[in-house]
This record gives C-alpha cells, sequence and structure tokens, in this order.
C-alpha cells in the first residue's frame, strides 16, 4: 500500500471569532452604556490589563468579553479603524 501523506495537508476551521469579536464588542458596549459607564474607558482598561472587572456583568458582558483573546479584540478594532479611515 502507498503511503500518500507526501504533501501538506490543509483543514480549514472556520473561524467564528471573526464574526463573534464584532458582535460580542457591541454588546459589551451596550451594556456598559446601559450602566453608565464610558465604554471606551472600559474596553480599553480592560484590553490594557487583561482584568476583566472592567467589564460590567450586566448582560452577561464580562462573560462575552472573556470569550474571545485579547489580542482578537484589538485585531477587530485595528481592522475596522484601517477600513474607515484609511480608504
Amino acid at each position: 500500500m502507498a503511503d500518500n501523506n507526501t504533501n501538506t495537508q490543509y483543514f480549514k476551521v472556520n473561524n467564528e471569532t471573526d464574526i463573534a469579536v464584532k458582535d460580542i464588542l457591541e454588546a459589551v458596549y451596550i451594556a456598559l452604556t446601559e450602566k453608565g459607564y464610558n465604554p471606551v474607558n472600559q474596553i480599553v482598561g480592560y484590553i490594557m490589563s487583561g482584568d476583566p472587572t472592567y467589564i460590567t456583568s450586566y448582560k452577561n458582558a464580562r462573560y462575552l468579553i472573556m470569550k474571545v483573546e485579547r489580542d482578537e479584540i484589538l485585531e477587530e478594532l485595528l481592522k475596522n479603524y484601517i477600513k474607515v479611515n484609511m480608504q
């Protein structure tokens, strides 16, 4: 029986976080705003420190934001900034 494993095999997994990060940021932003917090300051505090207490638990916002890595949040924010401001 011949071994056909001489080529690199690729396995592609749908990366749901591309969509989810945007949705999570929106939900967290809304929850922070509704609770009277400055959402930009709170999200920046979370990204910089990794401390989830910057994010309210209201509407499960803290749980949601912890579902994605902080670097994924930064990547999403930067992609959108470039899309809006660099065209």
